[in-house]
């Protein structure tokens, strides 16, 4: 079924992260040129729930399209491909062949399947209006996280080469974007040709001037490269002062048994260090560990405090096949680590509520989203008032008040 000029008709569906986000944009651009009709599904298998969800959602968008190919991929179609199988007409791509198009034209022809001038009937998933370009630099990780199945599905590390990334982020800006946002599985250890992230920032910032605004995905906070951050942020405004990391816990207890390999102590060394120059956090937390106490749960809260992150994407952990904490002795009950996940939540938004109280009147510099929403350098929505602003701009604001979880400013 080859592509017909003008005639392409490319859906995608991302579950899960971010960089799913990413690649299936990639895949619709790639199929573009071999494909008229399709729908693309990339999946999550990160959590149960996630899995269940990508499942229900294929089958729901194969009824309501049974004339169109429906390609299946991502991380719950590598590990569990037996869930899409059965559904008609829809292909179970592999996470190593996923960026590659001729796996798709394959799967066509050598699938079993009605499709004769495919048309999408019903597909009520519009894709996302970007302010912001995410550009790939790393996929896969080297590490062994007792409860993470991503690793096993998405490979070893793989770093890519500095003159992609450059090419991505000149093309970001010359389509106008000014924030880029770098993103992988493990972005902590890109290292290749002698440079690792806070190189690639650096050189970035240094090569691109239209690139007004950096970020960073979330980062392992057991790398050196955290500091080297933190000092590129303190060095140049262009890189925004606030890090999401990967934190799952902080209780040592908990992270000696999910084969993290930081501690508490580095936690507060790296928030000490934040406080010092203005840098504010988020938090990954995985709640409801094999093994975690009351005790041990009250480490990570009593840290929370301590050390202020101003979000915290909280879950109750999700035994995963084939990882070791899915056999784990003392496996908490769901019902107490959902308590903890409004727990935790809770702790974040007060330490949000009371770092925004300390803003107000003060002037910071945001990017527009679209309506007037923009968001600050601490990833905080910030409301406009006044005349409209088109989306992608980057400008001064005053932060005149807070209206629930977002500032309301002005122009400045």
């Amino acid at each position: 079924m080859q592509a017909e000029n003008n005639k392409n008709d490319i859906r995608t569906l991302s579950f899960g992260c971010r960089l799913n986000s990413l690649e299936s944009e990639k895949i619709r651009h790639m199929l573009q040129d071999v494909v008229n009709t399709a729908i693309v599904i990339n999946t999550c298998a990160v959590t149960a729930e996630g899995e269940r969800q990508s499942g229900q959602a294929a089958r729901k968008i194969a009824r309501d399209n049974p004339n169109v190919p429906i390609f299946v991929t991502g991380c719950a179609a590598t590990r569990n491909p037996a869930l899409f199988l059965d559904i008609e007409n829809t292909f179970v791509i592999a996470n190593a062949d996923k960026m590659r198009a001729d796996a798709y034209t394959e799967a066509l022809a050598a699938g079993q399947c009605q499709i004769a001038d495919p048309k999408i009937a019903c597909f009520n998933h519009a894709a996302p209006r970007l302010s912001k370009q995410f550009i790939q630099v790393q996929n896969g990780c080297n590490h062994a996280c007792t409860y993470c199945v991503t690793r096993l599905l998405r490979g070893p590390a793989q770093s890519f080469d500095y003159a992609g990334i450059l090419k991505d982020a000149q093309a970001a800006v010359k389509n106008g974007f000014t924030e880029i946002v770098l993103t992988g599985v493990d972005i902590a250890s890109y290292a290749r040709d002698g440079m690792l992230i806070s190189d690639v920032c650096r050189k970035l910032l240094q090569d691109v001037p239209g690139v007004e605004r950096l970020r960073l995905s979330s980062m392992d906070p057991a790398s050196p490269e955290i500091f080297k951050i933190m000092d590129l942020m303190e060095s140049d405004r262009r890189m925004m002062r606030h890090m999401h990391l990967s934190m799952q816990s902080c209780s040592d207890d908990v992270l000696r048994r999910m084969a993290r390999r930081h501690n508490s102590a580095l936690i507060r060394r790296i928030a000490a260090r934040g406080a010092e120059i203005g840098v504010t956090f988020s938090w990954d937390i995985i709640c409801g560990f094999p093994g975690e106490t009351d005790e041990l749960w009250r480490d990570t809260m009593d840290t929370v405090a301590e050390t202020r992150p101003i979000k915290v994407h909280a879950f109750p952990f999700s035994p995963r096949p084939e990882t070791p904490a899915a056999e784990m002795p003392n496996q908490v009950p769901r019902a107490t680590s959902k308590k903890r996940v409004k727990e935790i939540s809770a702790a974040a938004e007060s330490n949000r509520a009371r770092f925004m109280a300390t803003r107000v009147g003060r002037r910071a510099q945001v990017l527009v989203e679209e309506n007037n929403i923009a968001r600050d350098e601490h990833d905080i929505t910030v409301k406009i008032t006044g005349d409209s602003i088109p989306a992608r701009t980057v400008c001064d604001v005053v932060l005149s008040g807070i209206a629930g979880d977002a500032f309301v400013g002005r122009r400045a």
